[in-house]
């Protein structure tokens, strides 16, 4: 037998997590967002050759069994991604909480031959996936002993292998960067911020926002970040006593400050340190009473459950479900369950074991501070640090002027990376000052204070304020020079694209000829190319990449979603969809895997007449039998002579008599918009980030009474590499930079291309570089 031979099915779950009304947690309750999970997992686990189940209604149909295990087809998962909620069911199940429920759903599982699970939910899902797996082989002793199952059949399913995905709105996982659910809800959560902000403004009002989060207040948190609130409550870190008198004295100052609205989030597991619940109720009649504020209050409920997912939470299930099926070739009987979870932007796994255990020993703490804090990802701890930074207003007189300016096209985020510098700044006792017009704007003195107050409300605004140009600065060294010592600029917080990136190079070679740009300098790439090297992300990248896939807070119109509609309304309609990125292909492959496209071209993988050719004879075929629709995107700079118009019209004729086509360029409409929460929380760390190394930095150039920094490491960009923010001097990136096609040599996201076309049911070899060693498994298992 072949060591992989016993995998006969793979069965998706559809469970989470909840709480009863006597406070008891329940085996499910609804859950958002996972489809697109479902969909990679179907597909990845058909195209290496399993038979893959459906469960409908979580546990509940584990346990009863008959037509609620189903066999899934490719065709059942198609038009999924784009829709909320859970396709194939949730229910509480008080069956599976008991032995006898177990043994029904192990008798059910043997009697098809099934000895996989993957099972999506939250902690009390995965729980109780975990003592199911630990019971199997005692259950099945039990059924054959009842007569339920033959010992032969017992024998075949000898072992039960388990693979979790998480999916939690709370991001209440300690082993993941994010759970599937989160970048939705919390779009869900600004839109309403964004909304009624605006009427809070108007009236002068204090607004009081309650999100959910009973144990986990990431949602509170990030909403915090992403709005600029004034303060936020959330279970992990209970306030000081007094707390009180210290929120209205926040509040007062902010208005004394000229600010025209309080914004406070509470998440619904707030409390005190004596362990009392902090309601909104109880806020809103401390603000009224203490201070005469007009008030309202929110509670969002189960409104961020819903809705469409993001892009982000689509590409993060698609990824989850195909290293799912990974582990599940890759299992043998000695392997332990695992879970798969999100570090950086490489999928790992965690035993499951481990991961039950550290839940309840969250369970343990009571959240009561800092002991649950560390159970928490590290990002949690780096908001939290962020949030509480950017609080205090206290700053002391450092006598030190930073200037801050935009390069290059402008994108969503901008502002919010320019408002957390500004304030971090102050904070450090720092005069900030406002450069207009990027490197024109310095050459010619454009150049002005920048207060507290004047960057407020910053974070959810799109473009840039300040104007940016996409002008170097090599003809301009002369100006640019006498203006840093005109303006007495100690140091340079540059935010921006490709251009951003090449400007500053500039400026550090100039440093041998002009003195007066020996000084600190910060790149924090934000560009919607995300195309900068040093940095998997960029700033702006991820409101396009929402644009492009119709979940942004824009909802622009035709955007992939809704051409999707269209062609499924219409039949047999294929759109080719042209996307910007410059070089970088990244918008149109995440896109395409965000959307469920049939092709994405790009300039990093080459392409000819050839592979054209199969493309639209695989699109005809799919036509003529299955699909009913398609979606081909474009990055707009990825080969000079298969135009978008050219692959429109090839597509148009090699299709009549199967589809029609229709074209649609997206333009400029991805460089707007309002940034998404992963845009604003991205900007306001990196912002605020800078200012501190800097700050530090200043510290170590200080010779002789003034600023001298000539060192590599005195002008570098900050970026995000895998899970760390870390900072890299310029000059040590050139090695890494296509300059002729603005592009880094190396680029992350190239690995997961083939995903898209696995799920566009191309056949392909897997790239497993990012997963262990299995390409000779899935062949092996390929019939």
């Amino acid at each position: 037998m072949a060591l992989y031979s016993f995998i006969t099915a793979l069965v998706l779950l559809f469970k989470t997590q909840g709480l009863n009304k006597s406070g008891k947690r329940d085996w499910t309750a609804p859950f958002p967002r996972m489809n697109a999970a479902v969909r990679a997992t179907v597909r990845v686990g058909l195209y290496t050759g399993a038979k893959v189940y459906f469960v409908h209604e979580g546990y509940q149909g584990l346990v009863d069994g008959g037509e609620n295990i189903c066999p899934a087809t490719w065709e059942s998962v198609s038009m999924m991604l784009q829709l909320g909620g859970t396709v194939i069911g949730s229910a509480r199940c008080k069956d599976f909480r008991t032995r006898e429920g177990r043994m029904k759903a192990a008798c059910n599982l043997v009697k098809l031959g099934i000895t996989n699970l993957c099972v999506i939910g939250g902690d009390g899902s995965l729980t109780g996936a975990n003592q199911f797996r630990t019971e199997w082989s005692g259950l099945l002793d039990d059924l054959v002993r009842a007569g339920k199952i033959t010992e032969e059949g017992a024998k075949k399913s000898s072992h039960l292998n388990i693979v979790g995905m998480v999916g939690s709105i709370d991001n209440d996982f300690c082993g993941t960067d994010m759970t599937i659910g989160t970048d939705s809800a919390l779009h869900r959560i600004i839109e309403v911020v964004d909304a009624i902000a605006t009427t809070a403004q108007s009236h002068q009002r204090t607004f009081i926002l309650e999100v959910m989060g009973r144990h986990c207040g990431y949602l509170a948190l990030v909403t915090a970040l992403a709005c600029g609130a004034d303060w936020v409550f959330i279970p992990e870190m209970p306030p000081d006593d007094g707390w009180e008198n210290h929120l209205c004295r926040r509040l007062t100052d902010q208005r004394t400050r000229g600010s025209r609205l309080n914004v406070i989030i509470v998440a619904e597991g707030a409390m005190s340190r004596d362990g009392t619940l902090i309601t909104s109720d109880q806020i809103k009649k401390l603000v009224t009473d203490s201070l005469g504020f007009d008030t309202r209050t929110t509670v969002l409920g189960h409104v961020q459950r819903g809705g469409t997912p993001s892009a982000f939470d689509r590409i993060l299930g698609s990824r989850m479900g195909v290293e799912a099926v990974m582990a599940l070739l890759e299992a043998t009987p000695d392997t332990p369950a695992c879970v798969v979870s999100l570090s950086g932007n490489q999928a790992v796994r965690l035993p499951l074991m481990e991961y039950t255990a550290t839940i309840n020993k969250q369970k343990c703490q009571n959240f009561t501070g800092h002991s649950a804090l560390f159970l928490m990802c590290r990002s949690f701890e780096n908001n939290w640090n962020t949030y509480k930074l950017l609080a205090h207003i206290n700053p002391p007189d450092s006598n030190i002027n930073v200037a801050i300016m935009n390069i290059g096209a402008p994108c969503a985020g901008m502002n919010a990376a320019v408002r957390a510098a500004v304030r971090m700044g102050i904070i450090q006792g720092h005069s900030m000052l406002a450069v207009h017009d990027g490197f024109d704007g310095l050459a010619h003195g454009q150049v002005e204070p920048i207060t507290w107050t004047s960057v407020s409300g910053w974070t959810g605004k799109g473009g840039s304020a300040l104007g940016t140009k996409r002008t170097l600065p090599a003809k301009l060294l002369e100006e640019i020079s006498h203006n840093i010592a005109k303006f007495n600029i100690h140091a340079l917080v540059i935010i921006g694209g490709f251009e951003a990136y090449v400007g500053a190079l500039e400026l550090v070679q100039a440093r041998e000829k002009y003195e007066e740009m020996c000084i600190p300098m910060v790149v924090i790439p934000a560009t919607v190319s995300n195309n900068v090297p040093g940095s998997d992300f960029s700033i702006g990248a991820d409101t396009a990449l929402n644009t492009i896939t119709s979940v942004s807070a824009v909802k622009a119109e035709h955007t992939c979603d809704r051409i999707k509609q269209s062609a499924a309304g219409t039949k047999r309609r294929v759109f080719i969809v042209e996307t910007m990125g410059g070089y970088c292909g990244y918008l149109a492959t995440m896109a395409g895997l965000a959307a469920g496209a049939d092709a994405a071209y790009i300039f990093e993988e080459k392409f000819n007449i050839k592979d054209l050719q199969v493309n639209v004879e695989h699109l005809v075929e799919k036509m003529k039998t299955t699909v009913k629709r398609g979606l081909i995107l474009r990055n707009e700079n990825c080969n000079a002579n298969y135009t978008t118009d050219l692959i429109f019209n090839l597509y148009s004729e090699e299709g009549k008599g199967v589809f029609d086509c229709r074209k649609n360029v997206l333009g400029h409409m991805q460089q707007g918009g309002t940034p998404t929460p992963f845009d604003r929380n991205f900007a306001t760390k990196m912002g605020a980030k800078s200012v501190l190394w800097l700050t530090d930095k200043l510290r170590e150039c200080y010779r002789h009474g003034r600023i001298f920094a000539n060192s590599q490491d005195s002008a570098c960009l900050l970026g995000m590499r895998k899970r760390a923010l870390t900072f890299q001097p310029l000059n040590e990136l050139k090695e890494d930079t296509d300059f002729e096609h603005r592009i880094p040599k190396t680029q992350w996201w190239l690995k997961i291309r083939p995903i898209m076309k696995i799920l566009a049911k191309y056949d392909i070899k897997l790239d497993t570089s990012e997963h262990t060693d299995m390409e000779h498994v899935i062949q092996k298992r390929r019939p």
